[in-house]
């Protein structure tokens, strides 16, 4: 008997032991869910929310006339969220009786799939209570503003379920024109996954500025990695500032289609043309031509702000150190040799064999000849190379030109005592050799000449606005009052003139206007083979007209073994006479006085757009409206007796809108949801296109608009 209360007492302290434990599991339960639950919750959301940046508008690069170089057009993922608790409520009442319209709404708005396609989706995700469904990617901005008039999706975010996460395209409506110099701003995904942000010209060196601030949103990870943004807890961005250039659309398309039109029928490699604005530095036009692949050109590197050994335009300085130091002037000799002079290390040779021997100074720049300018060197220079280096210095070779780039090159210039400097290093470099720095550099040179001895840094931008208003504005700026003194700068002009009137240029003069500048054919160093390659660069420098000089101009193109031709003056030259004379004709060649008849302009009472803009905007400013549009996305607003009155405005697929009385940006979105490309002119309202209204239309075909 005593062995068996000794077995029950044990197990009756057993059984009792494990009663207290439940209790006080329970106990510790209740207290967790009542004393310290919100703690826990807290601590569950800490470990489950994050902030995500939200990305700011980047800013709008102008031209100077206001039209848009690179924008911004918004794209849109959708998805939704089928656990929403609008969708859930009362059984799923709201979804139950929408899914039909939604349907045949999604059906009717992207024609790829029918409406029992879009419903059997649906329904399949709601019935997974899909946290973060994806719907479709990409829509454009037009696709976003139709779907908010959907009527589930018009309930609002918390019933509807529906999240639109807004992304940016950069767009460039003139495409080639001036793209490296206004740059790149893309993304792309390397191959770790990586989102990786690339940006060249105006977009990287005004970067900070035209991205803006980055907001922040709050969003809850879900099962599987998914993230849910959470309502209301936005901080929202501040938008990029945007940058007015200085340049000039129609002028930058005359100069890159007559350097590209050089480029092709020669067969040449790369090319550059830069025309400023003489009195200011303004540049007005950069064109950056390189050869790809496929055999097509792009603007592939900015090859006006590389260095490259100039050739025979850098005569132009031996001829100011000659002039200036009181040495020589124009009416000096100097004997040629026949073109071919023997020296210590090397032989100089001219580019042409013609049997001169002595001739004047000027004879001899115009001549573009290599033994005179190694003789003026030698003979004046060569016991104080740095007194001839000086002036390459005093003129700013040495610096950057302040134009205002990222990834300018720096010059190379050799000094004595370097381990570059040799015995022919003075006489080469007298006539473009054995030196390097930028094209932008030689045309500051010859925009002086041009400017009266005035030295301005070039520059790119005008102004940086925020929200319409100027923050920041860029005036000319003058780099040095005097390169050289009054006698020496009308030797000087003489020179250029007479390269053109009796020199290697003299196919560009002409009896309209005069032109003044310099030639330069050379061989390049840069390749395999060095020199011993044979390729040549072509060049030409110079300003228009030459006795009230408007516009300086300097065209460099580096031609291929195979190239048709290769001297200066019949590479880069016939590219700025077509340039010069074409900006003549539309800008300095005095025009008749013009007197338009006044009269009352009809287009101020006609505007087309977005109508909930319009709705808004009349609604806002207290105006009559009357909308007979049927609510459709789109509409034109015309004055009608006394009363603003929207009407339909057909935006069908593949076949041409009507664009007249529109702002440029809701043209864009059209024109970009139609798969079209744009070319833009002027400011204001489209008043003309060139694909007319109800015209059946392809994929990739050009409009161009006119904006009043």
């Amino acid at each position: 008997m005593d062995i068996k209360k000794d077995i029950l007492w044990r197990v009756y302290l057993v059984f009792l032991c494990i009663i207290i434990l439940g209790f006080a599991i329970i106990g510790k339960t209740v207290y967790i869910q009542r004393a310290e639950g919100n703690f826990w919750k807290k601590m569950s959301d800490s470990l489950h929310l994050e902030y995500r940046e939200l990305d700011a508008e980047r800013g709008t690069i102008y031209s100077e006339d206001g039209s848009m170089l690179s924008t911004s057009i918004p794209y849109f993922d959708v998805r939704i969220d089928f656990a929403a608790q609008g969708l859930r409520a009362k059984n799923g009442l709201l979804f139950t009786k929408n899914i039909d319209t939604l349907s045949m709404e999604l059906a009717a708005l992207f024609k790829d799939f029918g409406a029992d396609y879009y419903k059997e989706l649906l329904n399949a995700a709601y019935k997974r209570k899909d946290r973060y469904f994806l719907l479709r990617r990409n829509i454009n901005f037009e696709q976003y503003k139709t779907m908010g008039d959907f009527h589930l999706i018009k309930e609002g975010r918390n019933k509807s379920g529906f999240i639109f996460e807004d992304k940016e395209k950069r767009l460039t409506p003139f495409g080639l024109l001036a793209n490296r110099t206004i740059g790149l701003a893309r993304e792309y995904r390397d191959k770790d996954g990586n989102m990786v942000r690339k940006n060249v010209g105006l977009e990287l060196t005004y970067d900070t500025l035209l991205k803006g601030e980055n907001g922040r949103r709050l969003v809850r990870r879900l099962a599987g990695g998914a993230f849910v943004p959470i309502e209301g807890s936005e901080i929202e961005p501040q938008n990029g500032h945007d940058i007015v250039t200085t340049i000039d659309v129609n002028l930058q398309d005359i100069t890159e289609s007559a350097l590209m039109k050089m480029l092709k029928d020669n067969g040449s490699e790369h090319g550059t043309a830069i025309v400023m604005e003489v009195k200011t530095g303004k540049i007005k036009a950069i064109a950056n031509l390189g050869l790809q692949p496929d055999g097509s050109f792009a603007e592939n590197l900015n090859y006006a702000i590389r260095k490259t050994e100039p050739g025979s335009t850098f005569k132009l300085l031996t001829m100011l150190a000659v002039f200036e130091d009181k040495f020589t002037t124009v009416n000096g000799t100097v004997n040629l040799e026949n073109g071919v002079w023997p020296l210590k290390g090397g032989t100089v040779r001219d580019s042409e064999p013609h049997g001169r021997t002595n001739v004047s100074v000027k004879q001899a720049f115009e001549l573009s000849s290599n033994v005179g300018m190694a003789k003026l060197a030698v003979t004046y220079y060569s016991q104080d190379p740095n007194k001839f280096l000086g002036h390459i210095r005093r003129l700013g070779f040495e610096q950057p030109t302040g134009v205002g780039l990222i990834g300018e090159t720096k010059s190379e210039i050799h000094v004595p005592g370097s381990k570059y400097w040799n015995g022919i290093s003075l006489p080469w470099m007298s006539f473009g050799y054995s030196i390097s720095f930028t094209p932008l550099h030689t045309l500051m040179l010859y925009n002086a000449i041009a400017n009266g001895g005035k030295m301005m840094r070039p520059y790119l931008v005008n102004s940086i606005m925020k929200d319409g208003k100027v923050v920041r504005a860029y005036s000319p700026e003058v780099k040095l009052d005097a390169i050289c003194s009054p006698q020496t700068l009308s030797m000087l002009k003489e020179c250029l003139e007479g390269v053109v009137l009796n020199g290697t240029a003299k196919n560009l003069a002409n009896t309209n206007y005069k032109i003044a500048g310099k030639t330069g054919t050379a061989l390049v160093s840069d390749v395999p083979g060095g020199y011993n390659a044979h390729i040549y660069q072509s060049s030409f420098a110079g300003y228009f007209p030459a006795d009230n000089p408007q516009y300086s101009c300097i065209v460099v193109i580096r031609n291929k073994i195979g190239s048709k031709k290769f001297y200066g003056s019949l590479v880069a030259a016939p590219v700025f006479k077509e340039i010069a004379d074409k900006l003549y004709a539309i800008n300095l060649k005095a025009q008749p006085v013009y007197r338009p008849v006044v009269k009352v302009d009809s287009s101020i009472a006609f505007w087309s757009g977005y109508r909930q803009d319009f709705e808004k905007i009349f609604s806002g400013l207290g105006m009559n409206f009357r909308d007979s549009s049927g609510k459709k996305s789109w509409a034109y607003v015309q004055r009608e007796n006394n009363q603003n009155t929207a009407k339909i405005l057909k935006t069908e697929t593949g076949v041409m809108p009507n664009l007249k009385g529109m702002g440029l940006k809701d043209a864009l979105y059209l024109i970009e949801s139609l798969q079209l490309n744009a070319s833009v002119r002027g400011v204001g309202k489209v008043f003309q296109q060139s694909l007319a209204a109800g015209e059946i239309i392809s994929k990739g075909q050009t409009v161009y608009i006119d904006l009043n």
